[in-house]
């Protein structure tokens, strides 16, 4: 598997595109999600092992299994696999009593927003629990009204969504403070498995054929963005994330590629 798994990546090095440059990234057998903001970096493996990566090399988060995790303002909370949340405090992922979440994120402006169980409801924890939650109590979400698959939000530039048919949703805004948002708008072009918006606002997403697009001409009067660019990829890809400059994207085989433009 490891010798495939090099022949693939030199066929990477070999296909790169003009517009970036893919590498391995640091190496974490069979990964199937990841997560990068403020410059912290976490993943899932197959075997819902959370990991955070410190230089170059992986470290196991906790014994707790997760399937899905996020990094961000709020700080560091996961999902799960039986769709409990989980926080980070003082290193320790620690369950919250209250709703069942099968994803959550952590990029937004405080709050932390996640998808219940089979995409029935999207909902948001304001940023005052958010923040202050170390372990104890019961946690109140609001919901956001609209049923998602995924959610992915950043700090000042909105948040993006895919409900359970795999369009594509943004909303310019969500208040931390009460959840409120400002409204959805139907993102037309690519059908997508799921999306992710980095701290600088730059959004990444992956279509139902494992192809990885951005979202261009994002800006202050069309914060929606213009249109969908492809990103070449040599091979299919489950799950993408940016922050830094970075493009990480894993493969449905469970490597992990590095990419700058």
């Amino acid at each position: 598997m490891k010798t495939v798994a090099a022949f693939l990546l030199v066929l990477c090095y070999l296909a790169g595109s003009h517009a970036w440059n893919c590498r391995e990234g640091p190496r974490l057998s069979s990964i199937r999600q990841i997560d990068a903001g403020l410059g912290k970096v976490v993943a899932v493996n197959r075997y819902n092992q959370a990991f955070v990566l410190l230089g170059t090399s992986w470290y196991r988060l906790s014994s707790i299994s997760l399937k899905h995790i996020s990094v961000g303002p709020a700080g560091m909370w996961g999902a799960s696999n039986t769709n409990r949340v989980y926080k980070s405090v003082a290193g320790n992922m620690l369950q919250s009593s209250g709703l069942s979440l099968q994803q959550v994120d952590a990029g937004g402006d405080g709050q932390v927003v996640g998808v219940s169980v089979g995409g029935s409801n999207t909902l948001c924890l304001r940023e005052s629990f958010a923040l202050a939650y170390k372990g104890v109590g019961s946690l109140s979400w609001s919901s956001l009204g609209r049923a998602m698959r995924y959610y992915s939000c950043s700090p000042n530039n909105g948040c993006w969504g895919v409900d359970t048919s795999f369009r594509v949703y943004f909303t310019q805004r969500i208040v931390p403070s009460n959840c409120g948002t400002s409204g959805w708008i139907y993102v037309a072009g690519q059908s997508m498995t799921m999306i992710e918006v980095g701290t600088d606002g730059s959004v990444f997403g992956v279509n139902r054929s494992g192809q990885v697009f951005q979202r261009i001409g994002i800006s202050s009067r069309l914060p929606q963005g213009s249109a969908w660019r492809s990103v070449p990829m040599c091979m299919s890809i489950r799950h993408v994330s940016y922050d830094l400059g970075r493009l990480w994207a894993v493969t449905t085989s469970g490597l992990l590629m590095q990419c700058t433009h």
